[in-house]
């Protein structure tokens, strides 16, 4: 087991690895379509895919400001906010994230390292019960990569691990932080099709298909002497035994 003087960092991602965003996608497809029509729920995600293209971030309230042209006359457009705001995100959180959260913070620090707009994505984080579990540990940013000498002044550790469902931005960050580094690739919604076979370089360090099988891992110290060739042995023993 880990002991107390395990003092690495592990950092979270939120949507699709915490909690299933590509259902809040969905639900809110379909509530535009019940709202507005299917060709005004179109219009939506084009305002909302050219809003990301300029920004990096996705901005779904900016969207809705955008959108918001040509229904203004429609009563309805005042409650796709609170849609939005109100929506149950604590409902879509995938099984057994909040046990890997509470189970990490007993022997470790676990913060929330998400990207994302400064309005919704805290409320989405706060609404399904992260921001507890995580004690406010909570960095939200436009983009991740960008924003690690920042997450390293607050959080300073020998070694941090990354858990993401986005391979490519896991190589990003192993790109910049190197061996101070593990990254852990959750293989969760529309990134999942993503591996290392896609050009994804370099590879993430480990990959599970659930959030829920990361408790195997957390009895190997990484980044540590201790977790040399034996260690890298047990880890892929268990990444198979997961898969």
């Amino acid at each position: 087991m880990l002991n107390d003087s395990d003092d690495s960092v592990w950092l979270f991602d939120v949507d699709n690895t915490l909690l299933d965003n590509d259902r809040f996608g969905t639900d809110l497809g379909a509530y535009l379509t019940e709202t507005f029509g299917a060709a005004e729920r179109d219009r939506y995600w084009e305002i909302y895919a050219t809003l990301r293209a300029e920004t990096g971030v996705a901005d779904y309230l900016g969207a809705l400001q955008r959108f918001r042209t040509g229904v203004d006359d429609e009563p309805a457009l005042l409650h796709v906010g609170a849609f939005m705001l109100d929506y149950p995100f604590a409902e879509r959180l995938y099984t057994g994230a909040l046990d890997v959260v509470a189970k990490c913070r007993q022997k470790r620090r676990a913060v929330v390292l998400s990207d994302g707009d400064i309005v919704f994505q805290p409320r989405k984080i706060v609404r399904a019960g992260l921001w507890g579990a995580f004690a406010g540990e909570v960095l939200v940013c436009v983009h991740k990569e960008l924003a690690l000498d920042a997450m390293r002044r607050r959080y300073p550790a020998p070694h941090y691990v990354m858990v993401d469902d986005k391979p490519r931005l896991l190589a990003a960050i192993k790109r910049e932080m190197g061996g101070c580094v593990t990254t852990i690739f959750v293989r969760q919604g529309h990134y999942a099709a993503e591996t290392a076979a896609a050009g994804v370089d370099p590879p993430p360090d480990r990959a599970i298909d659930h959030i829920g099988d990361l408790t195997a891992l957390f009895e190997t110290r990484f980044g540590t002497p201790a977790h040399g060739d034996a260690a890298g042995k047990q880890i892929a023993s268990i990444h198979e035994d997961v898969r």
